[in-house]
């Protein structure tokens, strides 16, 4: 039988119904009742005020504790968080459990282990989404770039993109997915070395969720690695400033198609610490951005082709 067939819709308390059985007692106008209030529509006498409460579902049972009926829903739980845990040595209001009921709990908690999971297919989400919480803590996301790759990992198995890949290369894919939505500046190999994973492996995983799912994912520039790279080299801001500029004027250059965004903006700092007169080495600035220093030499030469091929267009100008 349908849901429909139980139980019987009712009117909808947002749209406005007339009232035949009573009148206004002021006038003997037509009366309307809407969610709100029951008022004459001739008048505009306020006869009743039913207002129907909106609010947060708060449980207030002093003037200090407010507690709540139930937690939000979640995408980073396998069941968005409904399920139930069951305590161990204490009851609700505190107090010690006595063997008898501490066994009677270990047996439920016991059949709830084995229940929880109806598929294996929700097993494997409940471990996939575990590997998605566990790389955003380790990377250190925010709770919104975290909800998303949790979302992008149940995309991908509702997909059937699972089948034949790891679940630690497409939770760690889908993080590193979540990331470059965002525009946060995050390396395959960063994310990879927190999961345990083969880099290879986590660029393939996130290749067939790009494909497949079509993420709103942009290329990644130079500039947005430079403030990274200089917090961890602990370069002044003048520095950061100035390789940031390098960078900038690269791209618009389009200097930097194909290439390894991290190692340009290494080379970018790198050639600004030399105006500057900090004598950064390259070694230093390829580790940072996890490159090798042949890369970041590569890069500085670029650079320093550009700067001197702006540099006579600079004097026409003054001149």
């Amino acid at each position: 039988m349908a849901t429909r067939d139980i139980y019987e819709s009712g009117f909808d308390e947002d749209v406005r119904t007339e009232s035949s059985a009573n009148q206004c007692p002021e006038c003997d106008g037509r009366v309307t009742t809407n969610a709100v209030e029951t008022v004459c529509e001739d008048c505009g006498l306020v006869i009743n005020e039913q207002r129907i409460d909106h609010g947060p579902e708060w449980r207030a049972y002093d003037d200090e504790e407010c507690e709540r009926t139930g937690a939000p829903l979640t995408a980073a739980r396998h069941d968005r968080g409904l399920s139930t845990e069951i305590g161990y040595g204490t009851d609700a209001n505190g107090n010690e459990l006595s063997g008898q009921k501490r066994r009677r709990l270990a047996r439920m908690r016991r059949e709830q282990t084995r229940g929880r999971w109806r598929s294996k297919a929700e097993r494997n989400l409940a471990h996939g989404l575990g590997e998605v919480r566990r790389l955003a803590s380790a990377l250190g996301l925010s709770d919104s770039v975290h909800d998303q790759a949790c979302q992008l990992f149940r995309s991908a198995q509702n997909e059937d993109l699972l089948r034949g890949r790891s679940i630690e290369a497409i939770a760690a894919a889908s993080v590193y997915g979540a990331c470059r939505c965002n525009g946060l500046s995050r390396l395959v190999g960063e994310v990879s070395e927190m999961a345990r994973v083969a880099e290879s492996r986590v660029t393939n995983a996130y290749k067939v969720l790009n494909e497949e799912l079509g993420l709103p994912a942009e290329p990644v520039s130079p500039s947005m690695f430079v403030p990274r790279l200089a917090s961890d080299l602990e370069c002044p801001d003048k520095i950061r400033q100035r390789a940031r500029t390098l960078a900038e004027q690269a791209e618009e250059h389009g200097v930097t198609t194909g290439v390894h965004p991290a190692g340009f903006a290494a080379a970018c700092l790198y050639k600004a610490g030399r105006e500057e007169g900090r004598w950064l080495t390259q070694s230093d600035v390829a580790e940072s951005g996890n490159v090798t220093p042949t890369t970041v030499r590569t890069h500085h030469q670029t650079l320093e082709e550009q700067v001197a091929r702006q540099r006579p267009c600079t004097n026409t100008a003054v001149r």
